[in-house]
């Protein structure tokens, strides 16, 4: 079998799995740098929604945002899903709710909030994380995407009829 070196890449022939050391540490820092750029945007937000100052429409995003990601959780069963960009093993392929027009509708939600705390900062720095957040997101949902195509018969069709993360757009 040929040397197979792309950490994001599941091996061909090879059961999927999520112990893989190299798998494991990519998805740990995505979610890392997820969370920490979630965290650098609030830290930047934080004083305008705070004191009052932020923009109706940073409030309807975040709002937005809220919506978007508790309608995911609540078609989306406990101990279905993985912050890291792996399937859990057993998992079920979800295409209620939500997940009926987008296939990453947490990720969705996470952009909105994003962008709504940007918005609430009114400066380049907030557009600049919430750039930052989608490249992360967008590596993770491909990673993502290659392992559900394995865990998931079902998974091409499912892909080839919805959208990524907003119906429409992308």
């Amino acid at each position: 079998m040929p040397l197979h070196c792309d950490p994001f890449e599941p091996s061909p022939g090879i059961r999927m799995t999520t112990t893989n050391p190299n798998q494991q540490r990519a998805g740990t820092v995505l979610v890392a740098l997820q969370f920490a750029l979630i965290a650098a945007l609030a830290w930047l937000a934080a004083p305008a929604f705070l004191q009052g100052h932020a923009a109706a429409g940073a409030w309807l995003l975040a709002a937005a945002g809220g919506v978007v990601g508790l309608w995911a959780l609540a078609c989306n069963r406990p101990g279905n899903f993985n912050i890291r960009p792996t399937p859990r093993t057993g998992g079920q392929l979800v295409q209620r709710g939500p997940y009926r027009w987008i296939r990453h509708p947490m990720y969705t939600a996470v952009l909105l909030c994003g962008a709504s705390c940007a918005w609430a900062d009114a400066s380049f720095r907030g557009w600049l994380g919430v750039a930052a957040l989608a490249a992360v997101l967008i590596v993770k949902a491909n990673i993502e995407e290659r392992w559900m195509l394995l865990a998931h018969p079902g998974y091409a069709a499912y892909r080839a009829r919805t959208w990524r993360f907003a119906p429409g757009l992308f």
